[in-house]
């Protein structure tokens, strides 16, 4: 019998035009054998690959696919952003050329603001001209304190231009940095072991797991192997996978640990979820979450269990689908779940299987292991690890920004407390873990715990996260960090809250900060105050919700000046979340210390 795909079973020739017969095809039965003929050849043609390989390892889109591609796939076509990392001499040249001489062609002002972000270099053109922000990989958000003295020294070059924040995806971002300086700080990224490779634009996204992995009594697997393993391969051990550097738009992966779901799966476009199969330890999948300006959307499930060798092979077989087939038009319209959507997940789940070593997926299993009932735990404070004796210690870190002398002293107390090791949260926290029980107290009594990152914040700071802003951020629209530290200290002047109310800001549609996943959400505008003038604003999201019963929240109330936003923040958490009224004399206004810390003023 003849084996067809499952994405073209819907195109079959019916069995009763396949059937010989003597007499000649009426008119209709000639029409329905055309217009299946049409469909076919429709749908091999959707599921050509749309790049091929070329000379050097790169994947280049093809010239028949090439009409009303977008101004980045243009600017990729023109010449490959990899070749600053493989031609000889491609970035130290480009360092060594002054700004003035670069900017004089198109194809240099491209090299800075396009192409060096596939090694993870973002010039900050709008409100730091001649600086950049560079991303790191940290897979499973694992750093030691030789890592981040590392970082601290380089920041602390640029004086009052150089901070680091913690992002929402377990990694670093480290600010100020001057182009002339790259090749030394990219030699001085591989010495302690990290690199920035492919950690912008199109590329793969810094792997996420849990940050509890193998010190949490509870845990259902340890995901650091996974977690590293995926930016391994993604990266070919940081050298650089040309295969994968010309994805249609960016991607994020996370492998699942923990009942808490602290990685967040339903936002990614690939979830490992922990799964048995007939004994056998795996993974179900999902696939496809992800935000942007015009749309989000939850992941979805893929219908396929695998086991846990197959890691690699499938993140393979989904990229490599998503390579081939993704469209390269309107760049709101290329994220993953876009092409699964118009193949359907059925079509979409074989493209997959068709790219697998062995040409197959399983389906899910039914066997998850992911407790369905789960309160999250906050891991702020001090708990108890799976190894007797031992703690882990979550400090809150104020929208994760810190500066080069608290990156110091946490290298300092990582070593003197703990086994010299940091771990970043997706919340824009750190924890240190392997600390004695007996250096608890000492640990606790460190001026640093004490005065700027608490272990234990009050409950509207601890679930408090910001997106850069327009501090830094030429895409933001409002300032964030330092007027959401604002805004929170000035509502819990007003009211007493009992439980955790996660608050998120993101300075544009983009959702960096995810306000979508928040209990509220903030998303900059710009909107009109009570006089008519244009001002700085903020829609207000409501209802996100993460864990087991995770969901994307909606908008509530739009354009609400920043200016006038305080009440209505008071409104939603009496009405919403049970908050109390306090009594109290009025106090003075003042910029509170952490907002202070955060321009150094």
């Amino acid at each position: 019998m003849t084996s067809y795909s499952t994405s073209l079973q819907h195109f079959r020739v019916p069995q009763r035009l396949r059937l010989r017969c003597r007499r000649r095809p009426s008119r209709d039965a000639v029409g329905e054998l055309a217009a299946n003929s049409t469909s076919q050849e429709a749908e091999a043609g959707r599921l050509e690959a749309r790049v091929e390989e070329r000379e050097g390892g790169y994947w280049v889109l093809k010239e028949k696919f090439r009409a009303g591609i977008n101004l980045q796939e243009k600017v990729k076509l023109e010449k490959d952003p990899m070749s600053l990392v493989y031609e000889d001499d491609g970035i130290r040249k480009l360092a060594a050329t002054p700004l003035e001489e670069i900017e004089a062609s198109k194809s240099g002002k491209d090299d800075i603001d396009v192409r060096l972000k596939w090694l993870g270099l973002f010039h900050r053109r709008k409100h730091q001209y001649g600086r950049f922000m560079m991303r790191l990989k940290l897979p499973n958000g694992v750093t030691t304190s030789e890592q981040t003295r590392y970082l601290a020294s380089v920041i602390q070059s640029y004086g009052e231009d150089g901070c680091a924040d913690i992002t929402t995806r377990q990694n670093w971002q480290i600010r100020g940095v001057q182009l002339a300086d790259v090749p030394s700080i990219l030699d001085g990224l591989t010495a302690v072991g990290l690199t920035s490779l492919q950690s912008g634009m199109d590329n793969v996204r810094n792997p996420v797991g849990n940050p509890l992995a193998g010190i949490d009594p509870l845990e259902i697997v340890d995901t650091r192997p996974y977690a590293s393993l995926l930016s391994s391969f993604v990266t070919a051990n940081s050298k650089g996978n040309l295969s994968l550097t010309n994805l249609p738009r960016k991607w994020n992966v996370c492998v699942v640990g923990s009942h808490d779901l602290y990685e967040h799966p339903h936002i990614n476009d690939l979830a490992y979820i922990p799964a048995e199969n007939y004994g056998r330890f795996g993974f179900n999948l999902l696939v496809g979450g992800f935000f942007s300006p015009k749309r989000c959307a939850e992941a979805v499930p893929l219908d396929a269990w695998i086991p846990a060798d197959d890691v690699i092979p499938l993140c393979k077989a989904v990229l490599e689908a998503y390579r081939d087939l993704g469209s390269r038009g309107n760049r709101q319209k290329t994220r993953m779940m876009w092409l699964i959507n118009e193949l359907g997940i059925e079509a979409f789940r074989t493209e997959v299987e068709k790219r697998m070593p062995t040409g197959s997926l399983e389906r899910a299993s039914p066997g998850d292991l992911v407790m369905k009932q789960w309160e999250r735990r906050d891991y702020l404070g001090v708990h108890p690890q799976k190894q007797l004796g031992f703690s882990f210690v979550g400090l809150h870190v104020p929208v994760g920004r810190v500066q080069a002398v608290d990156m110091f002293e946490l290298a300092r107390i990582a070593d003197a407390y703990g086994s010299g090791e940091l771990r970043l949260t997706v919340e824009q926290n750190i924890l240190i873990p392997n600390v004695e029980n007996s250096r608890l107290s000492a640990l606790l009594e460190e001026p640093l715990l004490k005065k700027r990152f608490s272990p234990g914040p009050s409950i509207l700071m601890k679930g408090l996260v910001a997106c850069t802003g327009s501090q830094f951020c030429g895409q933001a629209i409002i300032e964030t960090k330092a007027r959401a530290l604002r805004m929170t200290e000035e509502v819990e002047k007003l009211v007493a809250v009992a439980q955790p109310v996660r608050m998120h800001w993101t300075g544009c549609p983009n959702s960096c900060g995810q306000v979508q996943v928040a209990d509220i959400g903030f998303m900059g505008c710009l909107t009109r105050n009570a006089d008519g003038k244009v001002c700085e604003g903020v829609d207000v999201y409501l209802g996100g919700r993460i864990g087991s019963d995770s969901h994307l929240g909606e908008l509530y109330k739009k354009g609400v000046p920043c200016d006038e936003l305080v009440p209505v923040v008071v409104e939603i958490l009496v009405e919403k979340f049970g908050a109390v009224p306090k009594v109290r004399e009025e106090d003075h206004e003042a910029i509170p210390c952490d907002a202070k810390y955060l321009y150094k003023i």
